[in-house]
């Protein structure tokens, strides 16, 4: 062992003894305990690895090598999240083919995680651009619409001029795209739908399984699926036969309606507006709005418009005819595309009316106290009592609000209702890099799935790039020869949402190279569900929530035996440099192979592990790296200097330890007890090397005096160099196999058991507790751990000390904190 720490030659050693040895590779095995450890896969862009990177990946490293010491078949694979528009817009800046593009990336990111030593069974990665994937992406696609769960139906749609293709309602942000950021509008597309509204009320049901996912994410969901109950009902449109649905939350509302508010854009405007005085300017008042987003039409600081249809509704409850109104506001795609405006009761409503001099009725008074419409300065949107409201005054609103669903139900005027937020998945995309939609269409036989043993319907990589129609315009690809009738067909030209891809590559990971089924029963039955899921708040709705829902359809089908498939996720913090997420567009990045060549491995990821609690953001500092540095360095010393000791040492301590020789075994086992709590209770990395560095500290207390003649002495540093390096193993991996092979293991220390530790040897012999009197500190005594809390309170106030702050008096009240503090209160 050279007293000199030089990670290069280190570090290089167990990165080739690693690889030769495949210590990552696994397979099932019913003998072992299994757990699967995923980290999100990264969309290849190209870029080099940076420290915010360096921290998604490490913080996996850490629990699956933590894992394997604890005795688990460990799977933890790696690939590629390679199709979708940020290789389409590369190529489109470029010149260079997606696939070309997407190729090279994999080759270039694929050396760089390499270089990570990071515990990958490489022998598993797969990218979704792969035939052999994504001929089972379009198996899982034909799986669907054979369940009646994909469709195609014409609707506006979300349209991304910038990027020429249609976003899913997840995939617009603020009114933009998520991608390039810009704003996203409306077009008439007719498109393929996934039917996740089906399993909306599942999808809600089961966040409650997720006893290991971060609340937040949680809520995420919660808020996205948006179960509410209410009352559906129809008013008739005077003069008409027509009838407009509406749903409502606030049924005990319904006697204040003054106008109907409805979407410009809804079918029954187009039919009943013609030949009327009102047509044209609703008609310029639709178009105008259509070129607006989602997010602008109902952003409560924008002021609401709006445009009389000259069209009157009939309210059922009692006959009044109010006037319809086409609103802004108000979108098709969410509900029936109609409500009722109660303007005494909804802000929204009562600004809108004011704007346009429509009435306001009170129908819901405080208990204390009358409210005049006239004088109203905001809508009253508490509880109280009903009134205008027929055979319901007097009731308080919660009470009228099942009283009156039952009335209309009963009266057959409307009917209970559960509505979700949620709405069918769209996953068109009208791009060329991405997975071919596997339908045909036949004039003769109409629609036809592609059948199974025509898989995969093949990409085309041997046209020219461009931004648009690259599908429609490729003779080869587009005609092709009916399944049925084997006429002449055409296929679908459009592409799926990279976001299904995604979907379900955890499963495939389990078995990536078989050539006959998406993934092997065995091997799901083995490996599933992911023990542990490892990535980006930003994830929390789309690809977390598809992923919940292939994985429920899959248990329907009766191809998993589960219908969750992660059980325990986490969300890490951001890495920020100068008050900044860490990106190449905002050139703040600290590339990770330059902190790699100058630093070492073991050092990088010491910085990124200690530097903060994993799940909060970290603001990166160049001083944070000396500090691990050095203690990385003082650990090597501790070894060089102790390390013939260590080896001739009996395995067993035998005979007393002296006062040092107890204290330092004890911060020992309170280290191993820390260590293990921490990554075992939400990745406290930072913590955990914390208490490494503490026991460091202690461990000065050991010297040639105290080991002399004293064969437990001996014994202890032996036994104290052998778990220090298994602490180690987690965080510096490097370090600590060279430690366990310089004490005279044969590697791996990644083979060993993880160090235990003894209760009784961690308790302390003796606890220093505070006695404060009305909470200033007055005096200290000496208990045994575990003193009850009685026995705490009679010594405390037996102390002089406190005698003399009381001066006769008595106590008021004694706080005890047990094994702490003792506080009395005169």
């Amino acid at each position: 062992m050279n007293q000199k720490y030089d990670f290069t030659d280190l570090e290089s050693k167990w990165s080739r003894y690693w690889q030769e040895k495949k210590i990552a590779q696994v397979t099932e095995d019913p003998s072992q305990p299994k757990y699967y450890c995923l980290v999100m896969f990264p969309y290849p862009s190209g870029s080099n690895l940076h420290m915010g990177h360096v921290r998604n990946y490490t913080i996996g490293d850490v629990i699956v090598r933590y894992k394997m010491m604890q005795g688990y078949n460990v799977l933890t694979p790696m690939g590629w999240d390679a199709f979708g528009l940020p290789a389409e817009n590369a190529s489109i800046k470029s010149g260079i083919h997606p696939n070309e593009y997407t190729r090279e990336n994999i080759k270039l990111m694929g050396e760089q995680l390499r270089t990570l030593d990071l515990s990958y069974d490489w022998d598993r990665e797969l990218a979704t651009c792969d035939e052999e994937y994504y001929r089972w992406t379009q198996w899982l696609f034909l799986k669907f619409y054979q369940a009646g769960l994909a469709y195609k139906k014409k609707s506006p749609v979300n349209w991304c001029q910038t990027c020429q293709t249609v976003l899913a309602n997840e995939q617009v942000v603020e009114g933009a795209c998520w991608r390039c950021k810009e704003p996203v509008g409306k077009k008439d597309l007719d498109q393929w739908y996934l039917k996740i509204t089906r399993y909306a009320q599942r999808l809600l049901d089961d966040l409650k399984k997720l006893d290991k996912w971060p609340e937040r994410v949680k809520t995420m969901q919660e808020n996205w699926i948006g179960r509410s109950e209410g009352v559906e009902f129809k008013l008739r449109i005077e003069g008409t036969d027509k009838e407009l649905a509406v749903f409502t939350t606030r049924i005990d509302t319904v006697f204040g309606i003054t106008y109907m508010s409805i979407a410009p854009e809804h079918p029954l405007l187009e039919e009943l507006m013609p030949g009327r005085p009102e047509a044209a300017k609703v008609r310029a008042f639709a178009e105008r709005v259509k070129l607006e987003s989602e997010i602008e039409r109902v952003s409560t600081e924008k002021p609401k418009e709006g445009v009389d249809t000259g069209l009157r509704v009939i309210n059922p409850v009692n006959g009044e005819k109010v006037p319809l109104y086409a609103a802004d506001y108000v979108l098709m795609q969410y509900g029936t595309g109609a409500i009722m405006a109660v303007p005494g009761h909804d802000q929204r409503d009562f600004e809108f009316a004011r704007t346009h001099g429509l009435p306001i009725k009170v129908v819901i008074k405080p208990e204390d106290r009358d409210l005049n419409p006239e004088s109203m300065i905001e809508a009253y949107v508490g509880n109280g009592v009903q009134v205008n409201s027929g055979q319901f005054d007097g009731l308080p609103n919660q009470e009228a609000m099942r009283t009156m669903a039952g009335w209309m139900e009963k009266e057959k005027m409307g009917r209970p209702v559960v509505n979700f937020r949620l709405r069918d998945w769209l996953i068109s995309r009208q791009r060329y890099w991405g997975c071919p939609i596997p339908m045909i269409y036949c004039e003769k036989c109409g629609m036809v799935p592609v059948p199974e043993q025509e898989l995969p319907v093949k990409l085309p990589l041997d046209l020219e790039y461009q931004p648009s129609g690259m599908l429609e315009t490729a003779q080869d690809f587009a005609h092709t020869v009916c399944p049925q009738c084997s006429g002449p067909a055409r296929r679908e030209t459009d592409t799926m949402d990279t976001f299904i891809d995604s979907s379900w590559y955890y499963l495939r990971y389990v078995s990536p190279r078989d050539k006959n089924q998406a993934f092997a029963p065995g091997a799901t039955g083995y490996w599933m569900p992911v023990d542990q899921y490892i990535g980006g708040i930003e994830h929390a709705i789309l690809h977390l929530l598809y992923s919940r829902f292939f994985t429920k359809f899959l248990h329907d089908q009766g191809l998993l035996d589960f219908d969750e498939p992660f059980k325990a996720l986490f969300t890490q913090g951001m890495v920020l440099k100068d008050g900044q997420v860490m990106s190449k567009s905002k050139g703040n990045t600290v590339a990770a192979d330059d902190m790699i060549s100058r630093f070492g491995i073991d050092t990088t990821r010491g910085v990124i592990l200690f530097a903060a609690p994993p799940e909060r953001e970290l603001e990166w500092s160049d001083q944070g790296v000396e500090g691990i540095q050095r203690f990385i360095k003082r650990i090597w010393t501790f070894y060089y200097h102790w390390q013939d000791e260590m080896r001739k040492a009996p395995e067993e301590i035998t005979g007393d330890l002296s006062k040092t020789g107890r204290s330092i075994r004890r911060k020992l086992h309170q280290t191993i007890r820390r260590v293990t709590e921490d990554l075992d209770n939400n990745f406290k990395f930072n913590t955990a090397i914390a208490a490494m560095m503490e026991l460091h500290n202690e461990l000065a207390g050991l010297s040639e005096e105290t080991t002399a003649g004293r064969s437990g002495h001996r014994a202890l540093v032996r036994e104290v160099g052998e778990s220090f390096a298994k602490l180690c193993a987690p965080f510096f991996p490097h370090l600590a196999e060279e430690l366990w092979e310089q004490l005279g293991h044969a590697p791996s220390i990644f083979t060993q058991t993880w160090p235990e530790y003894d209760s009784s040897i961690a308790a302390e012999e003796m606890l220093t507790i505070i006695i404060q009197v009305n909470g200033k500190v007055r005096s200290r005594i000496q208990v045994a751990p575990g003193t009850s809390q009685e026995e705490l309170r009679q010594n405390a106030l037996n102390d002089e000390r406190v005698k003399a702050e009381g001066q006769g008096r008595e106590a008021k009240k004694v706080i005890v904190v047990p094994d702490k503090l003792v506080n009395v209160v005169f």
